[in-house]
C-alpha cells in the first residue's frame, strides 16, 4: 500500500475532496499546515509572508492503479490555471508497511 500526501492550496481543498471522493478514496485525513517552497514565501507591495497557509491531504491506497488514480485526481484538481502556477502544492508518495485498526487490533494490510 502507499500513502499519498498532498499539499494544496486551502481554496482547492473541498474540491480536491470532493473529487476524490467521487473517485472511490473516500477515506482521507485533512490537517491545516503553514510552510513554503522554494520561492521561500511571497513579497505583496512592502510585506514579505514567510509562512502561508496550506492544508495537508493524506490518504492510504492500494499499489498499482489507485495510486496512480488518486495521484492524477489531485493533480487534476488543486491546479490553479491549465498550466498549473507556483504555490500549487507538492504529491509525496511513500510506502506503507503496515496498518492497524484500533478498534479491532486487526492488521489492515
Amino acid at each position: 500500500m502507499k500513502m499519498i500526501r498532498a499539499i494544496v492550496r486551502p481554496e482547492k481543498v473541498t474540491e480536491v475532496l470532493a473529487e476524490l471522493n467521487d473517485a472511490g478514496f473516500p477515506a482521507v485525513t485533512k490537517i491545516e499546515v503553514v510552510g513554503r517552497g522554494k520561492q521561500r514565501g511571497i513579497k505583496v507591495g512592502d510585506v514579505h509572508y514567510d509562512q502561508l497557509p496550506k492544508e495537508l491531504i493524506i490518504l492510504v491506497v492500494k499499489d498499482g492503479i489507485d495510486k496512480d488514480d488518486a495521484i492524477s485526481v489531485i493533480m487534476k484538481t488543486a491546479k490553479t490555471s491549465n498550466s498549473g502556477a507556483f504555490g500549487d502544492g507538492k504529491i509525496f508518495v511513500s510506502d506503507v508497511e503496515e496498518a492497524y485498526t484500533i478498534s479491532s487490533a486487526t492488521n489492515t494490510l
